[in-house]
């Protein structure tokens, strides 16, 4: 079995950045994604988002993104992937379920339902989609309504006519209150009171928000979401909402549910017909498990202060799209990062042995 000099797993943002960037450097490689057709985590999100709804999506080097219209994401953004790896012949091989990658003697060797691949380096872009986290509350496998994560959000329509309960303090709270408050009965808990930006979010804003990741990443502390500590803002798709005072009736966490609503604290009932938990994700990050990278405070410690990619306890790893790199914007910088950190391990490895 040949040795591969790099191994990327997920064609993502941050994957793609990867693997264009080891393209230029000249270093030979694979690329392995789960998925059936190019576009990431984009071609699973909901019909009713459209590019003017989205955060926004920041191009790929050496490349244009889809404008700010109405088109639907999930159908732009994966276009505009699938086009980027045709027009730059990236080594795309789909799909490819990635189990566990393990060490053999100092080279790893990638598991996957549909084969094994033996390689020096490994970027590792897999994201958080395929990781939803959904709290536990006493009584919620009694819920006799809808229950949905936002990974699997059937867009707004669907709620039409249904009380629904929106859990989270994040942004895709504040996105799905925007949609359905014009349309349906919502109600907000989340466990804590939501922060609210006042002021405009400059590039000095962003950059002290993502300061803030790094320090986490630094420490090997399990990282938190750049959005979770830039503050949130209404956008204008959202401003209806906020006229019907949705934001301002957010309500803290409830006790326990019910076959047909949650208890409140303070013993009021609360009927819903759906509950939609806006509760985040986690890294897919579990494949990685027997390279043990995690450290002993739950994250994977990664160089230069948490600014880079290289994960400490093993130089031959970069992880991309993970701690503060998980944006768009961050992920096409960790790209980059990630090819120098995996020629720069090559470059070491053969001086030393040639020196051997």
């Amino acid at each position: 079995m040949d040795i591969l000099d790099s191994i990327v797993i997920g064609a993502g943002q941050a994957g793609l950045s990867s693997s264009y960037h080891l393209r230029r450097l000249g270093i030979p490689h694979l690329v392995l994604d789960a998925d059936d057709a190019p576009g990431g985590a984009w071609q699973h999100r909901w019909d009713a988002l459209t590019m003017q709804d989205v955060h926004g999506v920041a191009e790929l080097p050496g490349s244009v993104p889809p404008p700010r219209t109405t088109a639907q994401a999930n159908r732009a953004v994966s276009s505009y992937f699938a086009e980027y790896e045709r027009e730059h012949e990236l080594p795309v091989l789909r799909p490819v379920h990635v189990d566990r990658v393990t060490d053999e003697d100092g080279v790893l060797l990638v598991h996957a339902t549909e084969g094994e691949w033996r390689t020096r380096t490994l970027v590792n872009a897999t994201g958080t989609w395929t990781q939803p986290f959904l709290p536990h509350y006493p009584g919620m496998e009694t819920f006799l309504g809808e229950q949905f994560h936002t990974v699997d959000y059937p867009g707004p329509e669907h709620f039409r006519g249904k009380r629904v309960l929106v859990v989270g303090g994040g942004a895709s709270a504040v996105q799905f209150l925007g949609a359905l408050a014009p349309i349906t009965d919502v109600v907000w808990a989340t466990r804590r009171p939501p922060v609210w930006r006042t002021d405009d979010f400059t590039p000095e804003a962003g950059a002290a928000a993502v300061a803030l990741v790094e320090q986490r990443v630094a420490q090997g502390l399990a990282p938190q979401s750049v959005v979770s500590v830039t503050g949130l803002m209404l956008r204008p798709q959202e401003q209806e909402a906020a006229r019907l005072g949705v934001y301002d009736a957010r309500r803290p966490m409830f006790e326990r549910i019910e076959p047909d609503g949650v208890r409140w604290a303070d013993g009021s009932f609360e009927r819903v017909d759906a509950i939609l938990w806006a509760t985040g994700f986690r890294p897919a990050i579990g494949h990685l498990a027997p390279l043990h990278l995690r450290s002993e405070l739950g994250g994977i410690q990664l160089d230069h202060g948490g600014r880079g990619t290289t994960a400490v306890k093993d130089p031959r790893i970069q992880l991309v799209g993970y701690g503060p790199s998980a944006s768009t914007i961050g992920a096409n910088r960790a790209g980059r990062t990630a090819a120098r950190g995996v020629r720069q391990f090559l470059t070491r490895s053969r001086v030393s042995a040639d020196a051997v």
